[in-house]
């Protein structure tokens, strides 16, 4: 082989764990990222002591690339409390895993939003799902997550109150069309670790996935976007806003769109499903006491969940203020004035907290995200291009090639560095 060093097209997740695994292996591996910071759609606005995540995100602490790759205890993790708040006009009860959560036992059992039998087959499914090995998820017949929870029997009541405003914080979907395959591995993960945010923000995970894969010897070169990959199967020419770099393979590791126009792979999926996050403060105090969950919007679509962020993460606001993130989903949400979305925000939490004044609540920002994810209607993941679907010496990472999670992207950057490796080294 004459050249036996290998160019990453993107820093975030994928491109971050790809170089890490490569240099690893001793390969000589340079990062190339548009941006002028790591991380890709993992961002962490820092302004005015508020720390702004780029929409609602956070760590499922049970995922095994999170584990596997990331030191936990460094990033000094804020823990959501297990389950969510159902909001409605002048009604927010608790639902929790009592497993998990004894404070929440009595709670749980008497809220009046889910049925018994909803709550004995919530740990049918729980037993079901953490019994699967991890190659049994993502294969076998698809639906969408609403037959499936048709087919266990949970009621309507439990699907349209906790359900669909859960799972739509976590598809982005609120119609539950999504495939069944990520409802599976996501309760899963649910019902063996939580979620969590890093004290400084969702960047951080990226920010110690770079520290890593340079003191493992990658070089990441910020600022300097790869623009086309000339493959020619003895090795591949990459052209930067730089200049041109000879390689002995090229990592893709970019967003979807991009992916598509660097490689030509038309199994790169690009229909997105988008939201829009808002960020708000209040004095202290004065935000809503939520126990450290998410409260979900039991009555309407709009906003779909509203989180007290200072509640889990302190670090988040100013001491004198408390941060709150609402989140809205869909087409529409992208075409409404941020004015429109914030007055919408201040009606439904003076509605489920009638007692309360939220006149102070002020907006600090608004993240319209048109692709925060790729559509996953049930199916797609048996449409999704393999790592080696680029062919000769280019190869793809991002969540695309396995599903749409911190999970998929960290995967799918240790899936590219062993298909390197093992082809070419």
């Amino acid at each position: 082989m004459q050249d036996e060093s290998v160019v990453v097209a993107g820093a975030g997740l994928a491109g971050l764990v790809a170089a890490r695994r490569l240099a690893a292996a001793d390969v000589d591996v340079t990062v190339y990222e548009r941006r002028d910071e790591v991380g890709g759609r993992v961002r962490t606005e820092r302004r005015g002591g508020y720390r702004l995540d780029r929409g609602f995100q956070v760590l499922f602490t049970a995922y095994p690339m999170v584990r596997a790759e990331l030191d936990l205890d460094a990033l000094d993790l804020r823990r959501f409390k297990p389950g969510a708040n159902i909001a409605r006009p002048d009604n927010v009860s608790a639902l929790s895993d009592p497993l998990r959560d004894p404070t929440a036992l009595v709670p749980s059992l008497r809220n009046p939003e889910i049925t018994t039998t909803d709550k004995m087959r919530t740990l049918a499914l729980r037993q079901h799902v953490t019994a699967m090995e991890e190659d049994e998820f993502f294969t076998g017949r698809d639906m969408s997550i609403r037959q499936y929870l048709r087919e266990w029997g949970f009621s309507r009541q439990y699907v349209e109150n906790f359900v669909a405003p859960f799972y739509g914080g976590i598809t982005l979907d609120r119609s539950l069309g999504t495939s069944k395959h990520v409802f599976e591995y996501t309760f899963r993960a649910l019902s063996e670790g939580g979620i969590a945010l890093p004290a400084d923000g969702m960047q951080a995970v990226p920010e110690q996935l770079a520290a890593n894969a340079r003191d493992a010897g990658a070089e990441i070169r910020l600022g300097e976007p790869v623009e086309s990959i000339d493959d020619s199967g003895e090795g591949v020419t990459v052209t930067t806003s730089e200049g041109t770099v000879e390689a002995g393979a090229a990592i893709v590791a970019t967003d979807p769109k991009q992916a598509h126009e660097l490689t030509g792979v038309d199994a790169i999926p690009t229909e997105a499903r988008s939201c829009v996050t808002q960020h708000y403060s209040l004095p202290a105090r004065e935000a809503p006491d939520t126990g450290k969950r998410l409260l979900l919007n039991a009555g309407e679509a709009s906003p779909n969940t509203v989180v007290n962020m200072t509640a889990v993460a302190p670090e988040y606001a100013p001491g004198d203020k408390e941060l709150l993130n609402a989140t809205f989903l869909g087409e529409d949400a992208q075409n409404r004035s941020a004015e429109e979305l914030e007055a919408e925000t201040r009606r439904v939490l003076e509605a489920w907290y009638p007692n309360e004044d939220y006149s102070d609540l002020e907006r600090v920002e608004t993240h319209r995200i048109p692709f925060a994810q790729f559509d996953q209607p049930p199916g797609v993941h048996e449409t999704l291009p393999d790592t080696r679907n680029a062919g000769g010496r280019t190869y793809l990472a991002g969540d695309y090639t396995r599903w749409s999670s911190i999970q998929g992207a960290m995967r799918s950057g240790r899936d590219a560095a062993e298909a390197v490796v093992s082809d070419l080294f």
